[in-house]
């Protein structure tokens, strides 16, 4: 349990960030406590996988990856403690392994749909988004990136180091001057932590400036996601919680509570309507924003009952 907690409080304060590297290491905390669980009983063993589960879940809200690893992963259907057990560790590896090689289609996949001379916009740090990018450059073709700042965690510090060590040209701007620049851009390309079943896409805050820049630019506006990134619960009406941060993030608590009439907000996410999607570039395929129910019930499994 020592290991699910270290894990859960990594991403609770964001030093494992990425949906993508959230489902991974919430797959392997799932795989490693069910392997190391002494229990007498088979109701036993369901109770506390099913406590784990629901505490890696609740860690973070927005993150749709993290529920569907934690559920693909701990799905069992053995009576067994011991078959049950080996189930869970057999489908953990692997959702750990398509994880691994989702990205790697998805970069395959894009990198076809970027042009020679292409100048690119990306926003946060996202691996999927930045698997496209790199794949593309490594296929030789002449691309410069623009990136945000992506405050204000500045994950966009993280993405131009990626990009610098491939040795693609980067410009790093603030995030309001996402419009200004949007006259130089040929594609915006960015990740995703969650996509509705109507084909919305919930993302980095900020996201949504660059869609509807874009869009007004007559800009072509690309998401890059894993399958394991679309919300099953939204299907049968669910929202998807925005999580909101801690003021720090932002301000000094010292300043802010000198000032009486201000109270300051930190949501994490944003929604980005479907008709600013131009495509969604997954790992089995390119995908129109329209035909997310379809990925939800054929790639993830779910069935109504479930959700």
């Amino acid at each position: 349990m020592q290991k699910v907690q270290e894990t859960a409080e990594k991403i609770r304060n964001m030093e494992i960030r990425g949906a993508g590297r959230i489902a991974k290491a919430a797959a392997e905390a799932i795989r490693d406590y069910a392997a190391g669980l002494d229990v007498a009983s088979m109701e036993e063993f369901s109770a506390r996988i099913r406590e784990v589960s629901n505490f890696l879940i609740s860690t973070r809200p927005t993150a749709v990856s993290l529920p569907n690893a934690v559920k693909l992963s701990s799905k069992y259907s053995s009576a067994n403690v011991e078959e049950a057990r080996q189930e869970i560790i057999e489908n953990a590896n692997l959702f750990i392994e398509r994880a691994d090689k989702a990205l790697e289609k998805i970069g395959k996949i894009g990198s076809r749909r970027i042009q020679d001379g292409d100048v690119i916009m990306t926003h946060c740090n996202s691996h999927a988004a930045l698997s496209i990018i790199t794949t593309a450059f490594e296929n030789g073709k002449d691309i410069s990136i623009i990136s945000t700042e992506s405050r204000p965690r500045c994950q966009g510090l993280l993405t131009i180091r990626h990009l610098n060590n491939f040795g693609i040209p980067t410009t790093l701007i603030v995030d309001s001057a996402v419009r200004y620049y949007m006259k130089d851009v040929d594609k915006v390309i960015v990740g995703a932590d969650a996509i509705a079943a109507n084909g919305a896409l919930v993302n980095k805050i900020g996201t949504s400036q660059l869609a509807l820049a874009a869009h007004e630019a007559r800009k072509s506006f690309m998401v890059a996601a894993e399958t394991f990134k679309f919300s099953p619960s939204t299907i049968v009406g669910n929202p998807i919680e925005i999580e909101e941060r801690a003021v720090d993030e932002i301000v000094d608590l010292a300043v802010i509570s000198e000032l009486s009439h201000v109270q300051v907000r930190n949501p994490a996410f944003d929604f980005t309507p479907a008709e600013y999607i131009d495509m969604i570039v997954t790992d089995i395929g390119i995908i129109p924003p329209a035909m997310a129910y379809t990925v939800i019930k054929e790639h993830l499994g779910w069935e109504l009952g479930e959700i």
